[in-house]
């Protein structure tokens, strides 16, 4: 089987590299079968304290795999997609550990909403995030998701209602980026931070995680219905994030 994702151990934190450069690591259900996979086996680490996302060859993600999605004949996930790519994101948004992730060259529809989980993203300066689903009548629910967790209305506005391109400078203008290094030294800074932050007290990272999202209690599938599924918001549900 090709590794879609590889994993690296590093010294107290956990690289996970998207690992399909041909297509600059375009989404397909197995790259969504073992991202989450490797996500979890990163969490379940007692030597892991934080993980560290990436993509292969300076590019992060360019989104859906369109050639794979409209191959025929149709490829054997292509009928639970939905339900693979919602179990990478619960496996993102229940991973008790701080999750980095370093955005080279671009991180398009699909690949935005892998970014956009991050807790601390690093952008390079003239690299950019699109969410871009508007532009083809489209809703974009776990960008929205993922943005509704953090941020206010007004930024998640511009990035979902005009379906532009963010470069990594605007993105920390905003507030969406930690930092937006040269491009070139992203994955250097990223890495630099990991090893900072895996140097820390144990157990710290992970307290202080759960209590950043202790304003709420809300179950993974409960909180992508809101987005996917246009489900009300339940009692003493999320509150957004200003």
């Amino acid at each position: 089987m090709t590794d879609d994702v590889k994993i690296f151990e590093r010294e107290g934190w956990a690289e996970l590299v998207l690992n399909q450069p041909e297509t600059r690591n375009a989404i397909t259900g197995p790259l969504g079968e073992q991202l989450a996979a490797a996500i979890q086996t990163a969490d379940a680490d007692p030597a892991t304290h934080l993980l560290m996302l990436r993509g292969a060859d300076g590019a992060f993600c360019s989104g859906l795999n369109l050639k794979e999605f409209n191959r025929d004949p149709p490829p054997d996930w292509l009928a639970g997609f939905q339900s693979i790519w919602r179990r990478t994101h619960a496996a993102l948004y229940e991973c008790s550990k701080p999750i980095v992730v370093a955005l080279e060259k671009y991180a398009i529809n699909g690949g935005a909403a892998l970014a956009l989980a991050a807790d601390l993203l690093i952008v390079g300066d003239d690299s950019y995030l699109q969410v871009g689903e508007v532009r083809q009548g489209m809703a974009a629910p776990y960008n929205l998701a993922w943005l509704n967790l953090r941020h206010s209305e007004n930024v998640i506005a511009q990035l979902t209602l005009t379906g532009k391109r963010f470069t990594g400078s605007e993105l920390h203008r905003l507030g969406i980026a930690y930092a937006a290094p040269a491009t070139a030294d992203t994955v250097r800074v990223a890495e630099s931070l990991c090893e900072e932050l895996a140097g820390y007290p144990t157990d710290a990272l992970v307290t202080i995680k759960r209590m950043m999202r202790g304003y709420h209690d809300v179950p993974a599938d409960d909180w992508f219905d809101i987005a996917t599924r246009n489900a009300p918001k339940r009692s003493g549900g999320p509150k957004r994030v200003s």
